[in-house]
């Protein structure tokens, strides 16, 4: 009767509630983690800029694979140590507005084009930085650089 169908209806409108609902949630955590990427992103590019070490060093996964544009790799202790002795003078990074962020479940892809001012240049590059979620916060693991034909 309409006591059943009514009923029937409450149930369809609370399920269908509930999958909205949810449905946000999952998409505002992903803006929420995103977020927390591109802020991880922004500490790192202060890092390099400032050649801080010891912010570095926190942002860094232990097993960090860097890979310059020119080919090059660096491990995380080579990363710090370029830092340390100015090998690695950067007086600015850009990442341009094409940069995109993916994340699948603790692990971020950032991709982009990115500009990086050294004293004497700027190589303007595609870069994929690979985040990983840690008690620490989020860690760089894989940065994997290709220069741009200018």
């Amino acid at each position: 009767g309409y006591l059943g169908e009514v009923a029937m209806k409450t149930i369809i409108l609370t399920l269908f509630s509930t999958l909205v609902l949810s449905a946000a949630s999952v998409g505002s955590n992903s803006d929420k983690q995103k977020q927390e990427v591109m802020a991880a992103m922004e500490a790192y590019k202060n890092a390099m800029t400032h050649n801080d070490s010891a912010a570095i060093a926190k942002l860094l996964a232990d097993d960090l694979t860097y890979v310059h544009s020119n080919g090059m790799v660096e491990s995380k202790n080579d990363v710090i140590q370029s830092l340390v002795t100015g090998k690695a003078a950067v007086d600015r990074i850009e990442f341009l507005p094409d940069t995109e962020v993916r994340i699948h479940g603790k692990i971020a892809y950032v991709a982009g084009k990115e500009d990086l001012w050294h004293p004497k240049s700027i190589v303007h590059m595609h870069v994929l930085h690979v985040w990983e979620k840690t008690p620490q916060g989020w860690q760089l693991t894989a940065r994997q650089a290709t220069r741009l034909a200018k």
